[in-house]
């Protein structure tokens, strides 16, 4: 058979097309992607707002807690709006990145989780030592003011996602970050309590019976509540790494940022303006063992990004 009987669509249109893209009515959109991608593309714009909105959020927080010091340390409304605005950050952009129920983890593993391990502090001494709640942080629960349960989930999601991505830094297989991210992440969450506790402290909202024996630089502060810290957190951070999916691809940014900023402004806070010089050094060097790494990963991909996309001036994207 000779060549003029071909097809005629091949001599009417010598252009090869891809079958996938187009057909005979014009382009055809490709579907791409595993079920759970195509539905997150498909919401992808409600999410992004709701990612706006968690930035927003912690913008605002930013700004509540510069006030912290122009107010001899923060007044009750100061750090209610602090801490709600952190809190609710945090819940909205694991719903915007991975989804409601991993949201709804988070609520309940941080929030009820943190409720029930204060709550049980306070009555029997275990596992924090022995404490006690004053009323200036407003209304309670089970002896515990609810604010309190909202600081763990203001942070226990930070703390899990710098965890995350410390480890993929190290390229650890997955079975073996599974079993490390618990210790990291408890490590990464209690770092923060060493700024936080003398504040809260020398505030009035909790007062130690038994101070003694402390952190060196941390005084007031009993070691027993370091310990319990990381037992509480070692558990709510193993628990909610296996109710909340690792996405490598998601942005966050948020998460990120707020553990930063909690570092960065801590040592400030409490060397400049707290009066606790000794509490801003301990702080910056154990808090620092994650945040300072963090951040270096943080400029390295920034860079690495910009590189390749061919904004660093005098460097080029290599050709392949």
């Amino acid at each position: 058979m000779s060549t003029a009987t071909s097809s005629p669509i091949t001599t009417a249109d010598p252009t090869p097309r891809d079958p996938l893209t187009t057909s005979a009515r014009g382009p055809v959109r490709r579907r791409t992607g595993s079920p759970e991608a195509q539905d997150r593309a498909a919401r992808a714009p409600w999410r992004r707002h709701l990612l706006t909105l968690t930035w927003a959020l912690l913008v605002a927080t930013v700004g509540v807690q510069i006030a912290f010091p122009l107010t001899g340390g923060g007044t009750l409304p100061l750090t209610v709006a602090s801490v709600t605005l952190l809190a609710s950050a945090s819940v909205i952009h694991l719903a915007a990145t991975r989804g409601i129920a991993s949201a709804a983890a988070l609520v309940v593993v941080a929030g009820g989780g943190g409720l029930v391990a204060e709550a049980i502090g306070v009555g029997t001494g275990f596992p924090f030592g022995t404490y006690l709640y004053t009323d200036s942080l407003g209304w309670k629960i089970l002896g515990v003011p609810v604010l309190v349960p909202l600081a763990w989930i203001m942070m226990a999601w930070p703390a899990l996602a710098v965890t995350r991505r410390l480890l993929r830094v190290t390229r650890l297989s997955a079975a073996r970050a599974r079993v490390v991210t618990p210790f990291v992440g408890a490590y990464a969450l209690t770092a923060w309590d060493v700024f936080l506790d003398p504040q809260m402290v020398d505030q009035g909202h909790w007062a130690w019976r038994h101070p003694t024996p402390s952190l060196p630089g941390v005084a007031d502060i009993p070691l027993t509540n370091f310990a319990g810290w990381l037992l509480v957190s070692f558990l709510m951070i193993g628990v909610l790494d296996r109710l909340v999916r690792a996405d490598a691809q998601a942005d966050d940014g948020v998460p990120i940022a707020t553990y930063l900023w909690t570092y960065f402004s801590s040592v400030l806070a409490h060397a400049v303006f707290f009066g606790r010089p000794t509490v801003a050094v301990v702080g910056a060097l154990l808090m620092g063992v994650v945040a300072l790494p963090l951040l270096a990963s943080v400029l390295r991909h920034n860079r690495s990004h910009r590189i390749e996309s061919g904004t660093v001036p005098g460097r080029h994207r290599a050709p392949r």
